[in-house]
């Protein structure tokens, strides 16, 4: 039985994949926990881009208008094996779109509506945010049973790196956050 309770919630903190986690979708990933509870949990991969489509091209097959031109860009990520055609917003606390908003800490909001998309394109939107095709789920218990087993590191969630224009420096920037020097991790666990 999980006797884990609310205050051990990994809501609004990164996992970091260890070297050999055994999931080649996760390696080297960095994911935001929007999510967590006994029924299981929720994230976002934050440093997994997918160059190949644009944020304006979304908007065009979901017909809604163009950003103005001196809009931030939006970064397109590949945000997990789960759903992947469904669409997810992480942004700074700034942005509340409607009931539909989850506000995961002091610092993140997740919103997964049309709304979010249309106060983007018309400037509106939050100050920083990046869209997510795509999510990481786990079951009941799975997520602590991979931590268990030291698939993955957790630390606080920076808006810094989480919002990185530099995904390919995410995870490196996630280990920095514990005081960790990536060439001194192991792809092996073991038990003292």
């Amino acid at each position: 039985m999980d006797e884990r309770n609310t205050t051990d919630s990994l809501s609004g903190k990164l996992l970091i994949a260890m070297p050999g986690m055994g999931d080649p979708r996760f390696e080297h990933s960095v994911v935001f926990i929007c999510a967590h509870s006994d029924d299981g949990a929720m994230g976002l991969i934050v440093n997994k881009p997918t160059p190949e489509l644009k944020f304006s091209d979304l908007l065009a097959q979901l017909k809604i208008a163009p950003p103005p031109a001196e809009a931030p860009a939006v970064a397109v990520h590949y945000g997990g094996p789960v759903e992947g055609g469904r669409g997810f917003v992480l942004h700074s606390a700034d942005y509340s779109g409607n009931e539909s908003t989850l506000q995961v800490d002091d610092a993140f909001g997740m919103t997964a509506t049309l709304d979010v998309l249309e106060d983007l394109s018309r400037g509106d939107g939050p100050i920083r945010c990046f869209l997510a095709l795509g999510y990481a789920g786990w079951g009941p218990g799975q997520l602590e049973d991979e931590l268990q087993r030291n698939g993955w590191l957790t630390c606080d969630a920076a808006p810094e790196i989480v919002f990185s224009p530099d995904p390919d420096r995410k995870w490196h920037m996630a280990l920095a956050s514990l005081g960790i020097d990536p060439l001194m991790l192991s792809a092996t666990g073991g038990r003292a």
